[in-house]
C-alpha cells in the first residue's frame, strides 16, 4: 500500500492526506494515516456514502431496521439539514435517481427551487443594467422557492416502504439534542460569519452570545430546527408549505428585500422527469435531464472520448487531459446556449447527446493543439450550481438506489434564517442568468433560456448519476462542485471504466477542469510538472488550484451484489457506512 502512496507522486499524496502547508514530518504521519483511504469500504447488504458521517450512518440504520435505499435516501437528506447546514437543507431543492431494481427503471425526481410569481427578468440588474451580484446572492431576493421537502415526500410516496415520521425522527432528534462541533463545521460557520451575522436570526444560531465562534467539541442545538421538523413529520408537506412555517419563511424573505409568498410557498409542486440516457463503451449512463446540465453534458463529453484510446493514453496523461479539456470546452459552450428549465424552453437533449453529434464535436478537436475559447461558439441546433452543494449516494441489498444532489447554493445559501423555523434560505435565484452573457457566481455564461421568469427553475450543474451494466447497477456517483460538478463525475466515471481503478482510487485522482469560459484548465495538485508543460505546448493556460469536488460513489457487482464505496478525502467529514 506504501508503494501505491509513494507511485502517486508525493504531491499527490500530500493532498490526497490533506495536509498540504504542514510539516515535513507530519505531512509523512497524514499520508500513512490516509493510506486506507484508496480501498473501498465493502458491505453485503446495504451501503451510504456521504459528505457527513452521522447522516451516514442514520441511512445505514435505516436499512439495517428493514427500509429500502429510498427511505434511507430522504432519512439522510432530513439529517444533513442539521449536520451539514452549509449545504444540506429544507430551504433549498436539488434533484434524485432512483433505480428500482425489480422493474429495472430508473426515475428522475426533480425538485429543484422555483422562481417567486413577482419575479422578473430584469430584477438582479442595478440602475446601470449591470448584473448585481450581492443582489442575487445575499438578499431576500436571492432565495427560490424551496423544493426538497416536497422532492422527499413524492420519493418516499412513490418508492419507499417507511413511514414518512419514521425516517424524518432522527434528523429531530439531532436537530434537538444538538450535534458536536467539528473543526470542518466550525470553519465552515466562521468562513461565513460577514453573511450570517448581517442577519440576526442566523448568528443566533451559529454564534454563541456576544459574536463567539462554536469550537470543535461544542455542541450546536438547532431548537428552532427542531420544531420545524416535527411539524413536517406530523402534517407532512404542509406543515412547511403552509402554516406558520410558511408565513415566517415569506415574512423574513419578503423583509430582506425579497418576493417569496405564501401563495408561491403553496403552489410549490417538484416533478417526475425522464432520465437522460447515454452509453460508454458497453456501459448505461443514467444522469438527471434538464433543469440539470449535468446528466446531458456528462453524455456528451463521454460520446466524444469514446472515440479515442482514452484507456490507451494514459490516465491523467497530457494526452488524455487535452482531449477532456477539448471536449469540456464545447459541452460547455453549448450549455451556455440551450440549456435551461424546459417546462419554458425547448432543450435538444436528443441532438446534444447523440453518437451522431459527438462525430461533429471530434471534427473541431485537434489532437495537437488546444482551441482558443474565443474561437468556440455554441453548436448550430434545432430550437431548443455550487461549490457548497452535497451529494450522497446509497444502494441496498435488492440493489434499489438513490443518487441524490441537492443545495442551497452558496455556502449557507443567502445567509438568512427565517426566524422561528430554523431553515436557512438558499441564494440559487443567482442561477438563472441575471444578464444573457455575464457570468454568475461560479464564471458560468448563460443565455435566454435561462433568463429569469415566474415560476421557473434555474438551470443547475448538479449531475447525479448512474451506470449501469447489463441492466443492473454499476456505479452510483455524484458530487458537489458548481460549475465542476459535470467534471468531477466525468472523471469518476472515466477512471473506472477507461483506466480501472476501483472506486476509492477513482475518487482519489487528481482531477482536471475547463468550462469554455474563462479559457483556463484548471488542475489540482497532483498532476505532473511534465504533464502541465505538455499542455502549455500545446496551447493550454494552465492554472493550478484547489481541490475540486467531494465525490460520494458506490460501486455494486452485478453477478454478486457485494458493494464497494467510497467517500472523496477531500471533505474530512465525509463516511461511506455499509452493513
Amino acid at each position: 500500500m506504501k508503494d501505491r502512496i509513494v507511485g502517486m507522486g508525493r504531491v499527490s499524496a500530500v493532498m490526497l492526506a490533506g495536509c498540504v502547508g504542514l510539516p515535513a514530518a507530519a505531512q509523512e504521519a497524514a499520508i500513512f494515516d490516509a493510506m486506507d483511504r484508496i480501498h473501498p469500504v465493502w458491505a453485503e447488504s446495504g451501503m451510504v456514502s456521504a459528505q457527513e458521517r452521522l447522516a451516514a450512518e442514520i441511512g445505514r440504520d435505516i436499512m439495517a431496521r428493514g427500509g429500502n435505499a429510498v427511505d434511507a435516501g430522504v432519512a439522510v437528506a432530513f439529517a444533513l439539514a442539521v449536520t451539514l447546514p452549509r449545504a444540506g437543507n429544507i430551504g433549498g431543492g436539488g434533484f434524485m435517481l432512483v433505480h428500482d431494481a425489480e422493474t429495472g427503471q430508473t426515475h428522475a425526481i426533480d425538485y429543484r427551487e422555483m422562481a417567486p410569481k413577482g419575479a422578473s427578468r430584469d430584477m438582479f440588474l442595478d440602475a446601470a443594467g449591470e448584473a448585481d451580484s450581492e443582489k442575487s446572492l445575499y438578499s431576500g431576493a436571492a432565495s427560490g422557492v424551496p423544493g426538497t421537502v416536497a422532492g422527499m415526500k413524492l420519493a418516499l410516496d412513490r418508492y419507499g416502504s417507511m413511514d414518512w415520521a419514521e425516517v424524518i425522527a432522527p434528523a429531530i432528534r439531532l436537530a434537538e439534542e444538538g450535534i458536536t462541533v467539528t473543526p470542518e463545521l466550525a470553519d465552515s460557520i466562521e468562513a461565513g460569519r460577514e453573511h450570517l451575522e448581517k442577519f440576526p436570526s442566523s448568528a443566533a444560531i451559529f454564534f454563541k452570545e456576544g459574536g463567539a465562534a462554536y469550537r470543535p467539541g461544542d455542541r450546536l442545538v438547532q431548537a428552532d430546527l427542531a420544531k420545524t421538523l416535527k411539524k413536517i413529520a406530523a402534517e407532512g408537506p404542509d406543515g412547511f408549505y403552509k402554516g406558520e412555517v410558511a408565513e415566517a419563511i415569506a415574512k423574513a424573505v419578503q423583509g430582506a428585500g425579497g418576493l417569496i409568498t405564501v401563495e408561491d410557498m403553496a403552489a410549490y409542486k417538484p416533478v417526475e422527469r425522464q432520465p437522460v440516457l447515454g452509453s460508454y463503451r458497453g456501459y448505461d449512463i443514467v444522469s438527471m435531464p434538464p433543469p440539470s446540465s449535468g446528466g446531458v453534458h456528462l453524455i456528451q463529453i463521454l460520446n466524444a472520448l469514446e472515440g479515442y484510446p482514452v484507456g490507451a493514453l494514459g490516465q491523467n496523461s497530457g494526452e488524455t487531459i487535452h482531449l477532456m479539456a477539448e471536449a469540456m470546452k464545447l459541452a460547455y459552450a453549448d450549455r451556455s446556449e440551450y440549456l435551461g428549465d424546459p417546462d419554458f424552453v425547448d432543450v435538444p437533449v436528443a441532438a446534444l447527446t447523440s453518437k451522431d453529434y459527438a462525430v461533429e464535436m471530434r471534427r473541431k478537436i485537434s489532437a495537437d493543439f488546444a482551441t482558443p475559447s474565443v474561437m468556440i461558439r455554441p453548436a448550430d441546433l434545432a430550437p431548443y450550481e455550487s461549490d457548497q452543494t452535497t451529494h450522497f449516494s446509497v444502494v441496498d441489498k435488492q440493489g434499489n438506489a438513490v443518487s441524490n444532489t441537492y443545495t442551497i447554493n452558496l455556502s449557507y445559501g443567502s445567509g438568512l434564517v427565517a426566524a422561528g423555523t430554523g431553515v436557512l434560505m438558499n441564494n440559487e435565484m443567482d442561477d438563472f442568468s441575471a444578464k444573457p452573457g455575464v457570468p454568475n457566481a461560479f464564471g458560468l455564461v448563460g443565455g435566454d433560456a435561462n433568463a429569469v421568469e415566474p415560476g421557473k427553475r434555474p438551470l443547475s450543474s448538479m449531475t447525479p448519476t448512474m451506470v449501469l451494466k447489463d441492466g443492473k447497477v454499476w456505479l452510483v456517483t455524484g458530487s458537489p462542485g458548481g460549475a465542476r460538478i459535470i467534471t468531477t463525475v466525468l472523471q469518476v466515471v472515466m477512471n473506472m471504466i477507461d483506466h480501472g481503478m476501483n472506486v476509492a482510487e477513482a475518487s482519489t485522482a487528481p482531477r482536471v477542469h475547463h468550462q469554455w469560459l474563462p479559457d483556463e484548465l484548471r488542475v489540482e495538485e497532483g498532476i505532473g510538472l511534465d504533464t502541465v508543460r505538455i499542455l502549455q505546448a500545446k496551447g493550454h493556460t494552465v492554472a493550478v488550484k484547489e481541490a475540486m469536488g467531494s465525490t460520494q460513489s458506490i460501486m455494486r457487482d452485478p453477478e454478486t451484489g457485494t458493494l464497494y464505496g467510497a467517500s472523496d478525502p477531500r471533505r474530512p467529514d465525509a463516511a461511506t457506512l455499509g452493513y
